[in-house]
C-alpha cells in the first residue's frame, strides 16, 4: 500500500508491504534516490548502507578493477572534505591526471619510470594541501563503527554504524562525500590496491572462485573479469576513466540509502532529502547481460597452490528475482543445513568426505549453486565429485523425507529472525533487494511462495536442471600458477598533515549533537540468578522480542585440563542413542527446529542448544538422551581418527593457521603452548569409543552453570531442565590447572617459516604487563589513537603516507583472563620487496609517538560517542558477565573507560608508548618465501631461526 506524509509544503509518499515484520518504508526522492527505512529501537544506533548499482560487471573490458578502485577513492574526500586549499591542489591534480594518461600510453620502461617520478613528485606537492583520511577521522569523531565499503559484481556499498544522535552530521558528511569525490593521493592508493591484488594471488580460494566463474560465464562479465581486475590493467591506470565511471554510475537514481535502527522516519526522510537533494539525476547506462550458451557436458578446471585440496562443483541458474531462486533456496537446504541435509547425513556424519557443503550465490542476472568438499586421506577428487553428485541424484529421485521441505522452510524462518535481530541484517536485506532490482514485497512474501512448492515440484526441477551441466574445479596441492606479482614503484612518503583540518571538518565538528546518556550492564540487575540444583546455577536473561531461545552449559575447563575433551565432543556428533541412529537423531533435532553445537577452548567449554520455544521440552529431552545414552560406534571413531590426521595435515598448509595461531603461540610460549597441547598421533590411535564416552560423562560431572536467553520464565525453564537426568547427580569441583608460562621477551629474535607466497606477512610481539583493570581506559585511548583503525597513526603512516601495506595495525592487546600478560601486537602484510621500508616504518613508530591534537581529540570523541550509544543486550549480557568473570571484574569495565578517558592528555598515552613500546625487545614472526625475503634486513632485528611446521604445530 502507499501512504503520504506531509511536512509543510513537502510530501514524502512511501511504500509499505502488509505483513512486513520490519515495518519497512520505501521512499523515492525527486532526484530518484531510493531510501529504505526500518525503525528498530534496540539501541541508540543506526546501521547505514549506501548502495550503488555498479560493480565489476560494469567495468570497461580494457580497465577491469575500476569499480573497486573507485570505492577506495571515495574515502579520499572532496573539494571540501580533506582539502586545505583546493584551488592550489586542483592545479597539481590536473597535472597528475594528464601524466597518468601519458604513463598509460607509454611502453618504454625508462620513459614510464621518468613519468612516474614526475607523478610521485607532483603528488607530494599536491599532498601539502590535503588532510589524508579526514573522512575516516570525521566518522570516528562522531562515534561511527565499522566504517568500510565493498565492491562485488553489481554493487558497491558503503557502510557505517553510527550513533542515532549523529544522523544529521553523518548525512552531511555522506551527501558531501558523493557530491564531488576528488581523485587525490591516487598513486599511494593505487599501490594499496596492488597490495590487495598480491594478496589475492596468494589466496588459493580466490583463484578457485575465479576459475569456477570463468567456466560458468564465458560471455558475461561475471566470469570474463574479476572485481579486483587484471594486473596489466592495474599497471596502466587512468584517473580520467575513474572519473568517467563515477559520473556515469554514481547518480542518485542509481543509488539507495538503506538504514535500520533508532530514528524517527518522518524526521529522517526530511533530513535525507535536505542533504541529498543536491545530487542531480541523469540517465544510467544500460547493462545488457549476455545470454550464456548452455553447458551440455562437464567443464573441468584445475587450480594448484600450497593450501589444502578441494573439489568445487558449480551449476548456473536464473537470477535472484527468478523462480529458479526459490527452488534453489529449498534444494540448497535439503542438501546441506548443518544438521539433517543429505550432505550432512550421508557425507559429513558418515565421514565420507571432509567439510562437505552446499551454498547458493544469488546475483541479478544469474545465480550459481555450488557444492564442495575436501578429500579424506587417500581419497581422490574424482571420488569426492562422485559422492557430491550422488546427493543430487537423491534429490532427483525424491529420496529425502517428506517432512524435510517443511523443516527447511522453518529453518529459513529461524535464520531470518536471527538476522533481523540486528540493524545490519535488516540493512543488508534492503541492499540485496535494491541491487537485484527486486520488489520488496517479493522478499516479504517469500515464505508464502516457498510453502506452496511441493516435493514433487522440487524433484521435477532437479531432474530438469541438474545433469552434466556443471563446472568442476579441482584444487590440487602444488606450486601456484598465477599472474606475476606487481613490483613496487618508487614512492616518496607524502606529508600526512595530521595536525590540520579542512574548513568543512571544523564547521561540522563545531556543530554539536544532542548527548545520549550511556547505559552500562548491571550484572546484579540485568541477569536473574537461580539455582537449578544446589551445585548448578542458572544465569537468566529474558527474550521479549521473539520465540527464539539459546541455552548454554558453561564449564570453566577446557583442553588445558583435558586434552581429550575436544576429540570426545567431536565424536559425540557422529553418534546416536539406543533409540535413534545418528541420522535419526539429527533428523529429529532438525524437525524440532533446534540446533546443538559445542565450543571448546583452552580454558572453557560450552554446549549450546538453540531453537524455537514451542519445541524446547522435546529438544532438551533429546539432548538429555544423547548425553546419557550415546552409543559407542567403533567404525565412526576410526573414521574420525583418519579425519583428524587429514585435517591436521591440511592445517599445516593454511597460511592463516600457520601465522596467527601456530607461530603466535610459539612466539608467546615457545615449543610447548596451548596450541601444541593436543593429542599426539600415537595417542589418537589408541583412543577407544568407551574411553571417549567416559571422558564426556566425567567432564559433565564437573560443576558448571547454565546460561539462558529466551522467552520462557525462569520457573518454567528450571522445571524443564530438572527433567534431565544430567541434573540428578552430584558434581565435582573443576581441578585447578597450571597455566602455560608465557616467555619473557628478553631480546629480539626473528622466527621465519618458509611458505610459497607473493607477499610477506609479519607479526611483531612484545610481552607487556599482567592484566590490570585500572589501565584499561588508558589502553583503550592509546589503541584508538595509535593503531586500532583507519584514522589511527599507524594506518596513516604505513598505508596512506608510504603505501607499504593493504592491511596493517599495531595495538596493545589485553588478555582475556586475569593473571595473563598483555602484548604489543603489530601486523603488516606487504610485498617481500617492501620489507626493509615496512620494518623501518614500524620501527620509527615504535620509537616515537607522532603527536596530533586533532587526531587525539577525534580518538577521545569517538570513544565517548561509542560508549554512550553502545548497548549490550539480549544474550550478549550473559557473555559480558562471562568475560568480566575471567578478568576478575564485578562490573562493566566500560564505566571506567567512560569516566576516565575525558580527563586524559596526550602526555598520558605518550608516556604509555615510551614505557611499553620504545626500545622493547620483541619477537618477529615472518611468513614468506625464503628465497624472496631480505634476510640481511631481518638480521637487523634479531637472530634468525627458521622454524619447521613440526616445531610450531607440535605434530
Amino acid at each position: 500500500m502507499t501512504e503520504t506524509k506531509t511536512n509543510q509544503n513537502e510530501s514524502y509518499p512511501y511504500t509499505t508491504v502488509p505483513g512486513d515484520a520490519l515495518q519497512t518504508r520505501i521512499y523515492t526522492l525527486k532526484n530518484g534516490l531510493t531510501v529504505y527505512m526500518s525503525p528498530y529501537h534496540d539501541e541508540p544506533r543506526i546501521y547505514t548502507s549506501i548502495a550503488v548499482r555498479a560493480g565489476s560487471k560494469n567495468d570497461p573490458a580494457e580497465t577491469t578493477g575500476l569499480a573497486h578502485y573507485l570505492e577506495h577513492m571515495l574515502f579520499k574526500g572532496t573539494d571540501s572534505i580533506g582539502s586545505i586549499d583546493y584551488a592550489k591542489e586542483h592545479t597539481e591534480l590536473e597535472k597528475i591526471i594528464e601524466l597518468y594518461e601519458q604513463y598509460r600510453a607509454t611502453s618504454d620502461p625508462e620513459h614510464r619510470a621518468a613519468i612516474y617520478r614526475d607523478i610521485d613528485s607532483i603528488s607530494n606537492v599536491a599532498a601539502q594541501f590535503t588532510v589524508p583520511n579526514e573522512y575516516d577521522k570525521l566518522l570516528n569523531s562522531i562515534g561511527a563503527k565499522g566504517t568500510n565499503a565493498y565492491t562485488w559484481v553489481e554493487q558497491t556499498v558503503y557502510i557505517n554504524d553510527i550513533p542515532s544522535n549523529e544522523l544529521d552530521r553523518w548525512l552531511t558528511i555522506e551527501a558531501e562525500r558523493f557530491r564531488n569525490p576528488v581523485m587525490r593521493l591516487f598513486h599511494t592508493e593505487l599501490e594499496t590496491v596492488y597490495e590487495e591484488k598480491n594478496m589475492t594471488m596468494d589466496s588459493d580460494s580466490r583463484k578457485l572462485w575465479e576459475e569456477l566463474f570463468k567456466g560458468l560465464f564465458t560471455k558475461h562479465t561475471y566470469g570474463t573479469q574479476t572485481t579486483i581486475g587484471k594486473a596489466e590493467h592495474l599497471k596502466k591506470p587512468s584517473i580520467k576513466n575513474v572519473i568517467d565511471y563515477y559520473r556515469s554510475w554514481y547518480v542518485p537514481n542509481n543509488m539507495a540509502l538503506c538504514i535500520a535502527g533508532d530514528f524517527d522516519p518522518d524526521a529522517t526522510i526530511r533530513l535525507i532529502d535536505e542533504k541529498f537533494s543536491k545530487l542531480e539525476p541523469k540517465p544510467v547506462p544500460e547493462f545488457h547481460p549476455p545470454v550464456e550458451p548452455e553447458i551440455t557436458r562437464p567443464v573441468v578446471k584445475t587450480v594448484t597452490g600450497p593450501e589444502a585440496e578441494e573439489l568445487v562443483l558449480g551449476f548456473r541458474f536464473g537470477g535472484a528475482d527468478s523462480d529458479d531462486a526459490d527452488m534453489l533456496t529449498l534444494i540448497d537446504k535439503i542438501l546441506f543445513n548443518q544438521t539433517a541435509g543429505l550432505i550432512d547425513l550421508n557425507l559429513n556424519q558418515q565421514q565420507k568426505v571432509l567439510e562437505g557443503g552446499s551454498m547458493l550465490v544469488l546475483m541479478k542476472d544469474y545465480s550459481v549453486h555450488i557444492l564442495s568438499a575436501k578429500p579424506r586421506d587417500g581419497q581422490s577428487l574424482d571420488e569426492v565429485k562422485a559422492l557430491l553428485l550422488e546427493q543430487l541424484d537423491l534429490v532427483k529421485k525424491g529420496e529425502f523425507p517428506d517432512w524435510l521441505v517443511t523443516a527447511v522452510i522453518n529453518d529459513l524462518k529461524l535464520e531470518e529472525l536471527k538476522a533481523f535481530e540486528s540493524n545490519r541484517g535488516r540493512s543488508e536485506a534492503f541492499v540485496d533487494t535494491f541491487v537485484w532490482g527486486m520488489d520488496w514485497a517479493r522478499q516479504v512474501n517469500r515464505f508464502k511462495r516457498l510453502e506452496k512448492i511441493t516435493k514433487a515440484e522440487i524433484v521435477e526441477f532437479a531432474k530438469q536442471h541438474y545433469a552434466q551441466n556443471y563446472v568442476a574445479v579441482y584444487k590440487k596441492h602444488g606450486q601456484r600458477k598465477s599472474e606475476a606479482k606487481i613490483q613496487k614503484p618508487p614512492i616518496t612518503p607524502i606529508k600526512v598533515n595530521r595536525d590540520r583540518s579542512s574548513v568543512f571538518a571544523k564547521n561540522l565538528l563545531a556543530k554539536k549533537s544532542s548527548k545520549v546518556q550511556p547505559v552500562f550492564v548491571d550484572f546484579k540487575k540485568d541477569i536473574g540468578y537461580y539455582d537449578i540444583t544446589p551445585e548448578i546455577s542458572l544465569n537468566y536473561v529474558p527474550n521479549r522480542e521473539n520465540e527464539l531461545y539459546s541455552l548454554y552449559f558453561m564449564f570453566d575447563a577446557g583442553s588445558n585440563l583435558n586434552r581429550k575433551i575436544d576429540t570426545a565432543l567431536d565424536y559425540l556428533s557422529y553418534l546416536g542413542t539406543s533409540r535413534l541412529s545418528p541420522a535419526e537423531f539429527s533428523q529429529e533435532l532438525y524437525r524440532l527446529g533446534a540446533q546443538f553445537t559445542v565450543q571448546t577452548s583452552d580454558n572453557y567449554v560450552y554446549l549450546k542448544l538453540s531453537g524455537l520455544k514451542e519445541n524446547f521440552p522435546q529438544a532438551i529431552s533429546l539432548l538429555d538422551e544423547l548425553l546419557r545414552d550415546a552409543q559407542p560406534d567403533a567404525p565412526a571413531l576410526e573414521k574420525l581418527k583418519e579425519g583428524i590426521r587429514k585435517e591436521r595435515a591440511d592445517e599445516k598448509l593454511s597460511k592463516r593457521k600457520i601465522l596467527f595461531e601456530a607461530m603466535v603461540n610459539y612466539g608467546k610460549y615457545g615449543p610447548k603452548s596451548p596450541f601444541t597441547n593436543v593429542l599426539s598421533d600415537e595417542e589418537i590411535d589408541k583412543l577407544t569409543p568407551e574411553e571417549l564416552l567416559g571422558e564426556i560423562k566425567h567432564f559433565m560431572n564437573y560443576r558448571h552453570r547454565v546460561l539462558y536467553y529466551g522467552p520462557d520464565s525462569p520457573e518454567t525453564l528450571m522445571t524443564e531442565l530438572r527433567t534431565m537426568h544430567h541434573f540428578g547427580q552430584s558434581f565435582q569441583p573443576v581441578p585447578v590447572t597450571d597455566p602455560f608460562e608465557e616467555l619473557k621477551t628478553a631480546k629480539n629474535h626473528v622466527y621465519v617459516v618458509d611458505y610459497d607466497m607473493t607477499q610477506a606477512e609479519i607479526i611483531m610481539l612484545s610481552r607487556g604487563a599482567v592484566y590490570d583493570a585500572s589501565k584499561v581506559p588508558l589502553v583503550t585511548l592509546f589503541n584508538e589513537y595509535y593503531g586500532g583503525g583507519m584514522s589511527s597513526v599507524v594506518f596513516q603512516e604505513m598505508r596512506e603516507a608510504k603505501a607499504l601495506a593493504y592491511s596493517v595495525f599495531s595495538v596493545y592487546r589485553l588478555p582475556k583472563e586475569k593473571d595473563r600478560h598483555s602484548y604489543v601486537f603489530s601486523y603488516i602484510g606487504t610485498q617481500a620487496d617492501k620489507l626493509p621500508e615496512a620494518l623501518d616504518g614500524f620501527n620509527e613508530l615504535m620509537q616515537k609517538l607522532p603527536e596530533s591534537p586533532e587526531l587525539f581529540a577525534s580518538a577521545k570523541a569517538g570513544i565517548d560517542q561509542k560508549i554512550r550509544t553502545e548497548r549490550i543486550t539480549k544474550g550478549d549480557v550473559l557473555f559480558a558477565l562471562e568475560e568480566a568473570r575471567r578478568l576478575g571484574l564485578d562490573h562493566d569495565i566500560r564505566q571506567d573507560v567512560f569516566r576516565e578517558v575525558p580527563g586524559m592528555s596526550f602526555s598520558d598515552i605518550e608516556q604509555f608508548h615510551e614505557t611499553r613500546f620504545r626500545n622493547k625487545p620483541q619477537i618477529m614472526l615472518v611468513l614468506g618465501k625464503k628465497e624472496q625475503l631480505d634476510l640481511e634486513t631481518l638480521r637487523k632485528y634479531g637472530d634468525i631461526s627458521f622454524l619447521t611446521l613440526r616445531e610450531i604445530f607440535g605434530y
